[in-house]
């Protein structure tokens, strides 16, 4: 059963095409991550989805509720966070909860327990009464992560849900995001490959408004990505890496050499031949290695091979 579904759903703004014609089905349960650089048309897509936006052609439901036609029983099929949220700044984080929930009709004597549980879960139980004006960016964006929940969505629709957090405030967000796999099918878009690689299990590429592909992870990594081996040397070998460069460059299982800091990044074409001979060329030149890894493929090598 597909959670999200479009069928030629597209936008154009005069003679831009923002959104080319685009056919997708999102699994349900799946955490489904849209990438693209940014203006390639991810929060056009979602507008359209959420029904924020009129579509140019083509129809989208979400969970078996047509979006695309304006109605009012759609908005309580999902839970949705823009990439700008905006508050009512007066308002503290309990009292926003408190007027969503209301929205949802969610009854007096579960409102204040849902909110509670929601506030705890993005860290915010401690700035519960503070006013949102004084919140920083991150802390906004926990809040609608919150909002977004409220109701107990089963699609959760994201854009850009980490961009303006730090490091531990990312970290959250995904391992929040990650909790919810299997029971809620989470869409979120984003630029950020580091994010998308530790938490989708589904992935679709979007360039300059068209849908380049939709798969899942560990097939995209095994059909696109390429083998590679990370060498990192010894200090004292170091200054004679770059001369060695060239004779790693001349062996026919080699078909890529970059420099790193402190090594070598080989990508290989024939990983048995390469892991055979790499460790004798390394001996034979008088290097001394730190690390030798075999490098994971990397989503990062995939979204540049499809999108340059």
């Amino acid at each position: 059963m597909n959670a999200i579904r479009c069928e030629g759903l597209s936008r154009t703004y005069g003679k831009i095409e923002a959104l080319k014609p685009l056919d997708l089905a999102v699994p349900a349960g799946s955490v489904f991550g849209f990438l693209g650089r940014n203006g390639a048309g991810k929060t056009t897509t979602i507008r359209l989805l959420t029904g924020l936006a009129h579509p140019t052609t083509g129809r989208a439901w979400v969970n078996g509720v047509e979006t695309t036609a304006a109605s009012g029983s759609a908005s309580h099929q999902f839970g949705y966070l823009p990439q700008e949220p905006a508050f009512y700044n007066w308002m503290t984080p309990a009292a926003y909860l408190d007027y969503v929930g209301r929205l949802f009709r969610i009854g007096n004597d579960e409102r204040p327990l849902r909110i509670a549980e929601l506030l705890a879960l993005v860290g915010l139980e401690k700035d519960a009464r503070r006013p949102i004006e004084g919140f920083s960016g991150g802390m906004k964006r926990r809040l609608g992560l919150a909002q977004a929940l409220i109701h107990r969505p089963p699609i959760l629709i994201l854009d850009e849900p980490m961009a303006g957090m730090d490091p531990a405030g990312r970290r959250d967000v995904i391992d929040l995001l990650d909790s919810l796999r299997g029971e809620t099918t989470v869409f979120f878009s984003s630029h950020i490959l580091a994010d998308v690689d530790r938490v989708c299990d589904t992935i679709g590429i979007i360039h300059e408004g068209e849908l380049l592909l939709t798969a899942a992870r560990d097939e995209l990594l095994a059909q696109y990505a390429t083998n590679a081996i990370r060498l990192v040397f010894a200090r004292e070998s170091r200054p004679s890496v770059a001369a060695f460069v060239p004779h790693v460059e001349a062996q026919p299982w080699a078909s890529g050499v970059a420099v790193e800091n402190g090594g070598l990044r080989v990508a290989v074409t024939e990983p048995f031949a390469a892991k055979k001979a790499l460790l004798s060329l390394i001996v034979e030149h008088g290097l001394v290695l730190d690390k030798f890894e075999w490098v994971r493929p990397s989503l990062e090598d995939v979204f540049l091979a499809i999108s340059d």
